[in-house]
């Protein structure tokens, strides 16, 4: 039978509990000038639903007043307005103004710079220099497969529907029968880093189009990048920001790319 005193300590145990800091998570997402971010926005009411264990402290655009401001305005999430120049110093300021621990892109279009770590600690970084993001905890969502025809639907300008264009003409050359997305950490060059999921789609048709390919990679997007940004964040999904083969995924994890 509990004694005063044990239902006393069991209120303070409750109490720190809930008043236990969630992980801090930066959102990049370009938009449009007109729209996008819908992949914000589905993070967001993931964290209001509970999948998604952590605080979205901030979402970063490069368009002021763009699509994604306007969702930040209505979700009342903190916007930031992240124009040119896209330096690592600045990078890196915009995650310490919110104390942020991870960054996940999400439609971010822009190169991003990542740190060196073997170089964190050197004095060229008090000079201004090795700025940038955290390698370790920067991670990416991409709306094609990496592992695809060795690479084919990732690097420079293979982007959201040019990436859907891609993977339509080879579906329509017979190359492939699928489409999905990727997530991958983030290194100095486009759409680099181990990657750590690949959700694939059903077949598609031989008569499909780009924007339906569009249309699909979308819905599984918003299915899955919660769930697994929440592997991420809660460190269930890890590398050492260095070596490709430090990345680590629990046991029976099952979003590995596929051998080719």
């Amino acid at each position: 039978m509990f004694t005063i005193s044990d239902l006393l300590c069991i209120v303070v145990m409750v109490e720190e509990g809930n008043n236990m800091e969630k992980l801090k998570l930066t959102v990049f997402a370009s938009g449009t000038k007109d729209g996008g971010g819908s992949g914000f926005e589905k993070l967001v009411e993931a964290m209001w639903s509970g999948v998604l264990d952590a605080e979205i402290v901030a979402v970063v655009s490069n368009h002021e007043l763009g699509g994604v401001h306007d969702r930040a305005k209505r979700l009342r999430i903190p916007f930031e307005y992240f124009p040119k120049p896209w330096t690592g110093a600045r990078y890196e300021a915009i995650v310490k103004k919110y104390d942020a621990q991870y960054v996940a892109l999400s439609g971010w279009l822009k190169l991003v710079k990542v740190c060196k770590l073997g170089f964190w600690w050197s004095p060229a970084r008090f000079l201004g220099f090795n700025k940038g993001l955290d390698p370790r905890y920067t991670f990416n969502i991409h709306p094609a497969l990496l592992s695809q025809l060795g690479g084919a639907f990732g690097g420079h300008g293979m982007y959201g529907h040019h990436a859907h264009k891609a993977v339509t003409q080879a579906v329509h050359e017979g190359k492939i029968w699928k489409s999905g997305f990727s997530m991958h950490f983030v290194t100095e060059y486009f759409d680099d880093g181990p990657v750590f999921a690949e959700i694939e789609s059903e077949s598609l048709g031989p008569l499909i189009h780009a924007d339906q390919v569009g249309k699909i990679v979308n819905a599984l997007e918003h299915k899955w990048q919660s769930r697994i940004t929440n592997m991420v964040v809660h460190g269930e999904i890890s590398w050492d920001g260095v070596d490709p083969k430090s990345l680590k995924v629990p046991n029976g994890y099952q979003f590995l790319p596929k051998p080719n």
